[in-house]
């Protein structure tokens, strides 16, 4: 099967850690495949579509709803995926639904942790990386928050 790049894709962590847009072909879980991902995970609501059609790609859910901030239980759980996944060699994309909101605001909470910056650097970060990354205050907060907890 052809692959194709997932909508709003790009490494954070390169080979490591990736976010985008909900896949939403085959072949977009294929390209996740093809690049050494082998884990999804999913802060949306409802799954994503053909997630089943790739075997070799576990999916975690972890329910955000839209325009909501992640809870520091999911962030703990978003960085364990990481981790546990790092330790394998084994690659992690995370979508929402657009890869902007929820995804921005975890890939900010993972550069808190592993590049000990703030809150507020991480967030500048992510949004030169991915445009438009973290769109609600709430959201803003929920990274600022995880920075003041962990440091």
């Amino acid at each position: 099967m052809a692959s194709a790049v997932p909508p709003n894709f790009s490494w954070v962590a390169p080979g490591l850690l990736a976010g985008l847009a909900m896949p939403r072909l085959p072949a977009h879980y294929q390209y996740m495949y093809e690049n050494g991902i082998r884990h999804l995970v999913s802060l949306t609501e409802r799954s994503p579509p053909y997630h089943d059609t790739c075997p070799g790609i576990q999916v975690h859910r972890l329910r955000i709803a839209d325009f909501c901030p992640p809870s520091h239980e999911q962030i703990q759980d978003f960085l364990q995926i990481v981790e546990d996944a790092g330790a394998k060699k084994e690659a992690v994309a995370v979508h929402c639904l657009l890869g902007f909101g929820r995804t921005g605001t975890m890939l900010a909470c993972y550069l808190v942790k592993t590049q000990k910056i703030t809150g507020v650097d991480a967030i500048h970060e992510i949004r030169k990386l991915r445009h438009g990354s973290i769109e609600t205050y709430d959201q803003e907060k929920a990274v600022v928050q995880f920075y003041q907890r962990i440091k």
